[in-house]
């Protein structure tokens, strides 16, 4: 049974009319109070991706011509992090074009059994992350890949903002490896253990640290750590993870996915699968009106923060503008889930093997 039998279709054009999206994904605030936009620098952003995937043989030439543009990722980071410079956007619109190459791999080692595989290029990830200027040139084109991603990300901020960076992105590897063995061995986590461990495998924090190089300024401890600003940016990631759910809920049906909201929902709660997607929404639902008040109080911060010093003011505006982009990822991740190919499971041949992924076991001698 599927849960949401409309399809959607992709634009190719910087100015995007809007897509036709399933009544069940629909959501009227997102289309009316969170207005789109796209960084100027999103044609060339694209273009440049695209080159890199090539140059660092993260996708075969042949899905890169096919599928690279309709995927949407350049799109997801431009509609996010406005305001950026074209170099901390490039940057960060590769490392999240090498994230998503990261997430087939793992989805096609559990599915191809690959334990080993899976098993060493976590190790590899490890070690990149740590070192990556000694691993520009793993023979593994992700290790390599992340090495080059993160070398450019650690160029534009403090020590002390790559460390952290370095910190909430080893837990995410874990987080994976511990998916991988969720998913080889059937286990379907409770719904409070999925909960915590989606934070990590959706990587809140890593997306909510790349809002300071964004905005050209480290935050200080006592803003980032600030109940206002801290409950902003997490409804903002509870929202795309939850709404990614909420979208991807066929394709991972499809796939006999162990890893999903909706999945846990109907092996521990014993909801149908139409009361699971309820369940979903109201969650989607309630992260955007909660957010609407988190982010009130968050921007009094802001304001006060700017106590009449220069570096007052500067702070303040580097608050507002990270604040600005956590409102972003609304419209941007909402959109991108009815514009990119990553999730029109009615168009694959195979519902359970989307057309985009190589099924080799890459990097392995």
């Amino acid at each position: 049974m599927h849960a949401f039998p409309e399809s959607t279709t992709c634009g190719d054009t910087a100015v995007r009319a809007r897509p036709a999206v399933p009544a069940s994904l629909a959501l009227e605030v997102i289309e009316e109070r969170f207005p789109r936009q796209l960084h100027p620098y999103w044609p060339k952003l694209q273009e440049k991706t695209r080159t890199w995937l090539l140059e660092k043989r993260l996708m075969p030439v042949d899905k890169v011509a096919e599928y690279a543009d309709g995927l949407c990722y350049t799109d997801l980071m431009a509609g996010y992090y406005l305001g950026a410079s074209d170099e901390v956007l490039q940057a960060v619109a590769d490392y999240s074009a090498w994230f998503f190459v990261w997430d087939d791999r793992h989805d096609r080692d559990i599915v191809h059994g690959r334990a080993d595989a899976w098993r060493r290029l976590h190790g590899r990830l490890h070690r990149a992350l740590d070192s990556p200027q000694e691993h520009l040139h793993h023979e593994d084109p992700l290790v390599a890949g992340l090495a080059d991603a993160v070398s450019r990300l650690y160029s534009f901020l403090a020590p002390t903002w790559n460390a952290r960076f370095t910190r909430h992105f080893h837990a995410v590897i874990d987080a994976y490896d511990r998916e991988f063995r969720n998913r080889t061995e059937g286990i379907v986590p409770t719904v409070e253990e999925y909960l915590e461990l989606r934070r990590l495998t959706f990587a809140h924090r890593i997306w909510t640290d790349l809002l300071e190089p964004s905005a050209g300024r480290e935050l200080p401890d006592r803003v980032r750590k600030a109940p206002a600003y801290r409950r902003a940016a997490l409804l903002s990631q509870e929202f795309a993870a939850w709404y990614n759910d909420l979208c991807s809920l066929p394709k991972e049906i499809a796939g006999d996915e162990v890893h999903n909201l909706g999945i846990s929902l109907i092996t521990h709660e014993r909801l149908t699968l139409e009361e699971a997607v309820e369940d979903l929404r109201r969650r989607v639902e309630d992260c955007v009106s909660e957010f609407l008040v988190a982010e009130r109080d968050a921007l009094r911060m802001a304001g006060e923060l700017d106590d009449g010093t220069v570096q007052g003011k500067e702070l303040s505006a580097a608050v507002r503008a990270c604040l600005a982009n956590m409102r972003n990822w609304f419209s941007s991740v909402y959109w991108f889930h009815h514009e990119s190919g990553r999730y029109m499971v009615d168009s694959w041949d195979d519902r359970s093997t989307p057309p985009y992924v190589n099924n080799e076991a890459a990097g392995e001698k």
